[in-house]
């Protein structure tokens, strides 16, 4: 208890000393929430330790480094474009870099169809105040439901803000590439603002990786509005080293007859938490959230997901699946709430996992809380094993142990990844998934900084 007590002021030390760099380069909007902010982290009682949603997840180790915070923009002195190379073969997309938490300066122009904007949160805090106001920190609560949002509204400066106005159609996607680059073990706040029109659609491709071999910790919040008849799909690909550790939380609020479509592909990071909270408002919701994570050595996933019917004749579906190996850890919570007024609802929810060694843990926790009688609504999970009646299968056809093992565990991740719609991105998730089943990919692919963690 004296680290979490150290960590807790080290951060108070941190807020008081930092209040007028923090509010520096920010809009009102930004700034006017900090300070509640903190002071609900500080009431619920700061870094989440043994509460009920992080009971399998000891964050001390994950904060108890010597973190460098900046609470200045500082400008990269190279050209990111030419060292990170994130090569999906055919995948047209417009991309956007962010770098330890900031907007990067040096992001070319987009193409992009009328009145969409994509730019810095910080930016959209200034220039467009009135869309801005409506709805940032409308969706993520300060402290609501977990210390850590408190702590990222509360430190947050910059990060990445998506307008697309009603009846506008995005064929093309966006993509976000957020990097992680420093000198010292560093930590960082992101906070992003996505809204979705009336009638308008719209694809981001969010993918996270490191530049260099330090410790890191980011602190990422994400607020997502999806209009009435709008739709939206949401794809997170986390591929970082062994030393970086990752909190992102999400926040979905859909309108009337809108639809969410989400997958988060964890293929490396040495502690990964994703907070995932879709709130189905209005009537007519569809809600689609899929998740797979491959982990080995000493690797810790944990997934908490929260699917709100508040509505009546919504749909939602969940499926998380995972492979662990050597002494891997990873962690489902996943919980459907039906509210009395949400007749008709239909939500199906599941967790599969495959455990590869004796030494390797998952944790499952399906709940659903149930207060409307007209509704259909199954939850299960498993934990298990390769089959050895399909592995003598396999066998028995002249296929060898090694490559027959490896083709029920892509089998088995692939459920998962054919539910990703862009088919270029698709097939290299596949290629990405074989590459770190067969343990050729230990690093974060395709970088030159060749990092040794």
């Amino acid at each position: 208890m004296e680290k979490i007590e150290k960590i807790n002021n080290d951060f108070k030390a941190l807020f008081q000393e930092g209040r007028n760099l923090l509010r520096e380069g920010c809009g009102e909007i930004i700034n006017r929430y900090r300070e509640e902010a903190f002071r609900r982290f500080e009431t619920i009682g700061g870094i989440p330790y043994k509460t009920e949603d992080y009971l399998y997840s000891n964050l001390l180790p994950v904060f108890d480094r010597d973190y460098k915070v900046v609470l200045k923009n500082i400008k990269q002195g190279v050209d990111l474009g030419e060292i990170f190379q994130c090569n999906v073969p055919d995948l047209n997309t417009n991309l956007v870099l962010t770098i330890n938490g900031w907007f990067f300066d040096g992001n070319g122009k987009l193409e992009l169809p009328e009145g969409v904007v994509v730019c810095s949160l910080a930016e959209a805090s200034r220039k467009y105040k009135e869309l801005f106001e409506t709805h940032y920190n409308q969706y993520a609560k300060p402290g609501e439901n977990d210390s850590l949002i408190s702590l990222n509204t509360a430190f947050a400066q910059d990060g990445i803000f998506v307008y697309v106005p009603d009846r506008v159609i995005m064929d093309k996607p966006l993509q976000v590439v957020n990097l992680m680059r420093a000198n010292a073990d560093l930590m960082s706040f992101q906070r992003n603002l996505v809204i979705i029109g009336k009638e308008a659609k719209a694809t981001v491709l969010v993918c996270d990786h490191t530049l260099s071999d330090d410790s890191f910790l980011s602190n990422n919040t994400t607020e997502v509005v999806v209009g009435e008849n709008a739709a939206f799909e949401y794809y997170h690909v986390q591929n970082q080293h062994i030393e970086a550790s990752q909190i992102n939380s999400v926040f979905v609020s859909q309108k009337r007859n809108s639809r969410y479509d989400a997958n988060v592909i964890s293929l490396y990071g040495g502690f990964i938490r994703n907070n995932l909270f879709a709130a189905l408002t209005e009537e007519g919701c569809e809600c689609n959230l899929y998740g797979m994570y491959l982990s080995d050595k000493k690797q810790h996933v944990d997934n908490f997901t929260s699917i709100d019917h508040m509505a009546p004749r919504c749909t939602s579906n969940e499926h998380f699946k995972g492979v662990l190996d050597d002494a891997a850890v990873a962690n489902f919570a996943g919980r459907i709430t039906v509210r009395p007024d949400a007749q008709q609802t239909e939500a199906y929810q599941a967790n599969n996992n495959l455990l590869l060694t004796d030494t390797a843990q998952v944790n499952t926790k399906p709940q659903l809380v149930i207060d409307a009688d007209d509704v259909k609504c199954s939850h299960g999970a498993t934990v298990g094993q390769i089959d050895e009646e399909a592995m003598f299968y396999l066998r028995s056809r002249g296929i060898g142990a090694a490559e027959a093992r490896m083709m029920m565990m892509f089998g088995f991740a692939h459920e998962i990844v054919r539910r990703v719609k862009l088919e270029p991105l698709r097939e290299k998730i596949d290629e990405l998934v074989e590459k770190r089943l067969r343990g050729e990919l230990t690093k974060c692919h395709n970088c030159v900084m060749h990092c040794k963690k």
